[in-house]
């Protein structure tokens, strides 16, 4: 290689060889990028995000990358069911693998941190992870004040859909056929059991301008639908139970 680009950075020595000397402005922007980097994830720093978060709690907002590295280790800690997560900074703490290199164990060690019992709610929306199932009961589409049934809810995601909760005028609502612009008429409300929220809240659109059986075909899911006409239709496997 015609030229060398050397320098430090989070802890370690990195060189890039080119074929072509890297401009100022290049080398800038690797400088800038690992910096950026360091500073949201490292946990040798006490100013990065991360050790804020740990340190007082609260919320961070990652680069556009923190995405796809997301993404990523959330594929990976469900391969492996547990045993690659990015939480793991703790336990090396306390095994001496600390900002301060003490590498003296604090004790035995111990599973990462995590949390086996949480309810996530968006206004109905829900994701629901623990031993305990929950009994969650379905809003009439046209009296809020009233519930049409209940489902269980257990490790799963519930989602809902209906097209009185967005309207704007007569017949006017959020729930659009693409193919023909017009507003569906003929499903008012629906739920979807999946095992993400994403799923289960993209089928739940989909069962107003789909049947259940084609979807099914590619995807796993239990349903409750209600029909303008007062008619109501879920899966057989449902657990759950319509007034």
């Amino acid at each position: 290689m015609a030229s060398t680009f050397a320098f430090d950075a989070i802890g370690t020595a990195w060189r890039v060889d080119s074929g072509a000397e890297l401009d100022p402005a290049t080398q800038r922007g690797v400088l800038e990028l690992i910096e950026e980097y360091d500073a949201v994830y490292s946990r040798f720093r006490a100013d990065s995000g991360i050790s804020t978060l740990a340190q007082a709690g609260g919320s961070l907002t990652l680069p556009a990358h923190g995405a796809e590295l997301g993404t990523l280790y959330g594929a990976l800690y469900r391969i492996t069911r547990g045993s690659m997560s990015p939480l793991v900074g703790a336990v090396l703490e306390h095994q001496g693998y600390d900002a301060a290199y003490s590498l003296t164990p604090r004790g035995p060690a111990s599973a990462a941190a995590g949390h086996d019992d949480v309810l996530v709610d968006a206004s109905g929306d829900m994701l629901h992870r623990g031993p305990r199932a929950l009994t969650v009961a379905l809003e009439h589409p046209y009296d809020a004040t009233s519930a049409i049934g209940t489902v269980v809810l257990e490790n799963r995601a519930l989602c809902a859909s209906a097209s009185n909760r967005r309207a704007w005028g007569d017949g006017l609502h959020h729930v659009v056929d693409a193919a023909t612009g017009s507003c569906v008429d003929r499903v008012v409300a629906t739920w979807v059991l999946a095992a993400d929220a994403m799923t289960a809240d993209a089928l739940a659109t989909a069962l107003f301008l789909a049947e259940p059986e084609d979807l099914s075909a590619e995807f796993e899911f239990d349903y409750v639908q209600v029909f303008s006409d007062g008619r109501a239709r879920y899966s057989p496997p449902l657990n759950g139970a319509l007034f």
